[in-house]
């Protein structure tokens, strides 16, 4: 089994359009570039999750002939607006062959989506497979569960996923895909101790008003000693929203006051903010190390391969 990051930045992407702060002039130095965050898991079948507006750009650049699933995890555009893009794979099949493509996803999410894509099951691009919290869906060689998530009263339908596969030796390994979410309403006993975990880190540091609902790598300690992945903890949607000292872009609207700075447990200078890839994966690096974090923590790119099916 092998999981793709096909991108990893928050509803924007990053850099920025028409931004000049300090993380967004930093990454056009270095070329570095995150899409939205969307990821491809592909065992005997080829699972589709979530599907933002890069997804054509990002499904070009990782290929494969055909999507036999889509998890889309709640009704926000960058996480459904490039379904139309699958159209793509019906288009280029012969008359006759193709299936329409599985569409997992919770019916109040469907609610938003469906009046703006439900043409798409009609013309037979997508099957659409309404999802409830706690029961298992299967897609080949995949098992998969949502659970409940907390992302703001503008995504009521917010799921995450625990997904089940088998790596080589026939050994179950499970994977934890949050999404965006601010906190968890229940906490399922099956998340515990999962294998990999994949996170939100929209921030590095808790905002002192947290109103669009997304995680914070400060807040995600937490959250990742509760599910206590056993082999490694992916971080995705990155966003450039944390305050950088003396950046005169802190007075723009997108910029977040922190609560209280994360800083080592003796209590000495705040953690510096990252701006760009090394640098974050510095930082986490040393957070992990100094709260004694259950499993190694990853920053994921855009374009990360990581093979799930070794022991």
């Amino acid at each position: 089994m092998v999981l793709v990051f096909l991108g990893t930045g928050g509803a924007w992407g990053l850099p920025e359009l028409n931004c000049s702060c300090r993380i967004c002039v930093a990454m056009r130095m270095r070329q570095e570039r995150r899409l939205r965050t969307a990821l491809l898991l592909s065992g005997r079948a080829n699972l589709l999750i979530d599907c933002g507006p890069d997804i054509a750009t990002q499904l070009s650049r990782h290929p494969v002939e055909k999507i036999d699933g889509v998890l889309l995890t709640h009704e926000h555009g960058d996480h459904y607006l490039g379904l139309d893009d699958l159209s793509a794979y019906k288009r280029t099949r012969p008359k006759g062959e193709f299936q329409p493509i599985p569409l997992f996803v919770t019916s109040g999410s469907w609610r938003v989506i469906g009046p703006r894509f439900g043409y798409l099951a009609e013309t037979g691009v997508l099957s659409v497979q309404e999802v409830e919290p706690g029961r298992t869906y299967v897609l080949e060689d995949m098992e998969f569960v949502p659970f409940r998530t907390n992302h703001g009263s503008f995504a009521a339908g917010s799921v995450g996923y625990l997904i089940r596969f088998s790596n080589t030796n026939g050994r179950e390994e499970r994977l934890v895909y949050t999404s965006d979410f601010v906190d968890l309403p229940e906490f399922p006993e099956a998340l515990r101790s999962p294998h990999y975990l994949i996170i939100q880190s929209y921030w590095l540091n808790e905002p002192a008003e947290n109103r669009p609902n997304h995680m914070s790598f400060q807040l995600a300690l937490d959250f990742i000693r509760l599910f206590a992945p056993q082999k490694e903890t992916f971080l995705v949607h990155m966003g450039d929203g944390d305050f950088v000292p003396g950046d005169p872009a802190n007075a723009m609207m997108k910029k977040a006051r922190p609560m209280r700075p994360l800083m080592p447990p003796p209590g000495r200078e705040p953690y510096p903010v990252p701006l760009h890839h090394s640098q974050w994966q510095e930082v986490v690096n040393r957070i992990a190390r100094d709260y004694g974090l259950p499993s190694r923590v990853t920053v994921a790119r855009d374009g990360l391969q990581v093979d799930m099916g070794d022991d």
